[in-house]
């Protein structure tokens, strides 16, 4: 009698580990999508959005607590997020200050990446930093050119940017590009690194923006929000 118990008992004990850890699994997603970085230490905070985030709530936005946002203007050669202007429009009269966003292609050529950005990016003192995505992306660049052919193609780019907006860029290298590159220590400009929840050093040397999250859930969005903390 005893003996046959003694299955069942694990049985019930499995049943209910499984059940605690899908509980718990549960527990951490839901708070993944309200987590943000602590205002106390991170004072300043705001948001990064496109064309694919949809329609947005812009004084929602403003009243969660964003200070500003950044909006993607271009990406590579010949792509401008069509909702670049409108929403710069409506974010200022949330009263948010805005910045434009180039998402860099390593393989389309660097003058053609920046007359996208220039022509549609105001020449306007009120406009935040300039900040360029570089990521390493198989789909639009399966074969990434060598170091330095990146940095030379990248420094003509900046140039071009700076001139037209009249203030130094932010790098935005992700975890993957700053390993392959290590342009962190090459080029002389503020850093936008990213990582969820955990504060990011793969680049280095400190940072001055951090996509803290990519799952932020906020009233007025449809989906997801990368939200964005600034370092002071």
């Amino acid at each position: 009698m005893n003996s046959s118990r003694k299955p069942a008992r694990r049985r019930v004990w499995i049943v209910v580990a499984v059940l605690l850890l899908a509980a718990a699994a549960a527990f951490a997603w839901a708070a993944s999508r309200q987590w943000e970085p602590d205002r106390a230490r991170f004072p300043v905070q705001g948001a990064w959005l496109d064309v694919h985030d949809g329609a947005v709530d812009w004084s929602m936005l403003k009243a969660h607590g964003a200070d500003f946002v950044y909006l993607t203007a271009s990406e590579g050669a010949g792509r401008r997020d069509a909702a670049f202007s409108p929403s710069l429009e409506a974010a200022r009269k949330a009263g948010l200050q805005v910045g434009a966003v180039h998402v860099y292609d390593l393989c389309a050529p660097a003058d053609g990446q920046a007359a996208d950005f220039v022509t549609l990016v105001p020449r306007d003192e009120a406009m935040l930093p300039p900040a360029v995505a570089l990521d390493l992306d198989s789909r639009s660049c399966p074969e990434p050119p060598g170091e330095a052919a990146m940095q030379s193609e990248l420094t003509t780019f900046l140039n071009q940017i700076e001139k037209h907006t009249e203030r130094p860029a932010m790098l935005m290298l992700s975890r993957s590009f700053e390993a392959h590159y290590h342009l962190a220590g090459r080029v002389d400009r503020n850093l936008w690194l990213a990582g969820d929840f955990l504060e990011p050093s793969y680049a280095g040397r400190p940072w001055v923006m951090w996509t803290a999250t990519s799952r932020l859930r906020l009233s007025g969005m449809a989906g997801p929000v990368r939200w964005v903390a600034v370092h002071r």
